[in-house]
């Protein structure tokens, strides 16, 4: 889902990346706020991974290619602001050493990329989370479906930027039909992938799973906070 220099036009890559300036200064504000010292590792660890996954391209239409985001299983692990930013750097690192998406183009993939998935997609599996048991297998369930969704809102979101600014050849329905369709079957796999590396963090470490706060430990009996008796 890379978009290469020129894909876009100038104005619409401008203000994406305003917002992805801005998004990303809110991002590192809050993440000081909210990730924790044992979780920097970990951090690192969801950024290598993303950086591997996303290496992994397979082409679309009109010179854009699709491939995992993971940007909910970093948003789950570490939070939404510091999964955000791990794949911004990874964005980042990706377009000045390895020309994979434009330095024009940065704060759309970012937009795209990060942001959606983060963001978006830490909303779903908050929404499937809260409708599911309580329980482990449910953060590695809602992770799954959050991860399932994330790609295709991410190529709609690129679709809408294509319909105001795209400057390729393509038309607009050829690659809102290559890019949804292909990141339908992207969300399966990303789905798949995210589920099963949340469970093997829960089964060593749920300390450290940002999404997995709350969730009572096995054997774990969470009893309700007793309230002052009013006189």
């Amino acid at each position: 889902m890379h978009i290469p220099d020129g894909f876009i036009n100038g104005g619409t890559s401008v203000v994406a990346g305003g917002l992805a300036a801005g998004g990303v200064a809110i991002s590192l504000k809050q993440a000081g706020k909210t990730l924790e010292e044992r979780q920097v590792p970990i951090a690192g660890l969801a950024a290598a991974f993303v950086f591997a996954v996303q290496m992994l391209n397979f082409p679309v239409a009109g010179g854009t290619s699709g491939h995992l985001l993971g940007g909910v299983m970093a948003a789950v692990l570490v939070g939404p602001w510091t999964g955000a930013l791990c794949v911004t750097v990874v964005l980042l690192v990706q377009a000045l050493l390895f020309a994979d998406g434009g330095l024009s183009a940065l704060g759309l993939n970012v937009v795209n990329m990060a942001f959606v998935g983060a963001f978006v997609g830490y909303g779903i599996f908050l929404a499937a989370k809260r409708v599911l048991p309580k329980n482990r297998a449910s953060v590695s369930m809602a992770a799954g479906i959050a991860a399932f969704t994330a790609p295709m809102l991410a190529s709609v979101f690129f679709t809408i930027e294509y319909a105001i600014g795209g400057n390729g050849a393509a038309s607009i329905g050829k690659v809102a039909t290559a890019m949804i369709g292909v990141h339908l079957l992207i969300g399966i796999g990303e789905g798949v992938i995210t589920a099963l590396t949340i469970s093997a963090v829960l089964a060593s470490r749920p300390d450290l799973v940002y999404g997995a706060r709350g969730i009572p430990r096995p054997g774990h009996v969470m009893l309700p906070v007793p309230q002052p008796v009013g006189r």
